[in-house]
C-alpha cells in the first residue's frame, strides 16, 4: 500500500467478544486493512453500515459471522444486498456445510471464510473482494462437485462447460496478460463487464489469482503453454 492510500475499511460482526478481538488483531495486523467499526449481531450490523454511508465514510468490506442473535450473518447480507451500494461481503463460519456455503453465494456474499483457518485466509480473501474477485475456501470445490454430480444423478441440468464462451473469451485474453482496459477495447465491452466476468471466472474456477487463471487456461487449450 502507497503512504497516500486509504486502508480498507472493515466492519466485523461476530456476536462473541472475544472472537471479533482475535479477528481485529489478525485484519489490523496489516497496515493496508483497518477494522472501523464492529457489531454484536446482523441487526447492529446493518445500522454501522448504514451509519457508516451517512457520515460519508462508507463500510469497504464487511466480514459477518454466520450465527448471530436477532439477525444472522446471513439475514444480514440479504439486507445489505439490496441497498444501492452495499459493501462487499465475506461469511465468516465454524461450519464447514455446503448449504451455508451456497445461501452466503446466493445473498450476495463475495467469499466464505471459515473461523478454524481464518489467521491463514481472512486477509487474503479480504484483498481478493476488494479486487473485485470470489474468494472460495479450498474445501468448497468438494461441495461444488458433489452438487454437479448430484445434479446429473437427479437428471437435473448442468451447464454443458463451467464457462459460458464469453467468459471463455475473456479467460483467454486475462491469460494473455491484458489488462481489463485492453480486453474491454478488444472485445468492445465496457471495462466493467470485464471486471463482472473476471469475479464470475474466479468465482466458478475457485480460484484466486491470474497464475491460476493461466493455467487452466493452458489446461483447457484456450492458450499455447
Amino acid at each position: 500500500m502507497s503512504a497516500s492510500a486509504e486502508p480498507v475499511r472493515i466492519l466485523l460482526a461476530d456476536d462473541h467478544a472475544l472472537v471479533r478481538r482475535g479477528v481485529r488483531l489478525i485484519l489490523e495486523h496489516e497496515p493496508d486493512l483497518a477494522v472501523v467499526a464492529e457489531a454484536g449481531d446482523g441487526a447492529e450490523a446493518v445500522a454501522a453500515v448504514r451509519e457508516a454511508q451517512a457520515a460519508g465514510a462508507p463500510i469497504d468490506v464487511a466480514v459477518l459471522d454466520i450465527a448471530m442473535p436477532t439477525m444472522t450473518g446471513l439475514q444480514a447480507a440479504r439486507e445489505l444486498a439490496r441497498r444501492g451500494d452495499p459493501p462487499r461481503m465475506l461469511m465468516l463460519s465454524m461450519h464447514d456445510h455446503e448449504q451455508y456455503f451456497f445461501q452466503a453465494l446466493r445473498l450476495g456474499a463475495s467469499g466464505y471464510v471459515l473461523k478454524s483457518v481464518a489467521d491463514q485466509d481472512l486477509v487474503a480473501a479480504v484483498r481478493a473482494v476488494m479486487r473485485g474477485e470470489a474468494f472460495v475456501y479450498p474445501g468448497a470445490m468438494g461441495a461444488l462437485a458433489r452438487d454437479y454430480l448430484d445434479r446429473l444423478r437427479r437428471g437435473a441440468s448442468v451447464p454443458e462447460s463451467v464457462l459460458t464462451p464469453r467468459e471463455d473469451e475473456v479467460l483467454k485474453l486475462i491469460a494473455e496478460g491484458l489488462s481489463s482496459k485492453e480486453i474491454a477495447v478488444t472485445l468492445t465491452i465496457s471495462v466493467r463487464t470485464v471486471e463482472r466476468h473476471r469475479e464470475n471466472i474466479l468465482g466458478r474456477l475457485g480460484m484466486r489469482d491470474r497464475t491460476q487463471l493461466t493455467r487452466y487456461a493452458i489446461r483447457a487449450g484456450l492458450i499455447e503453454p
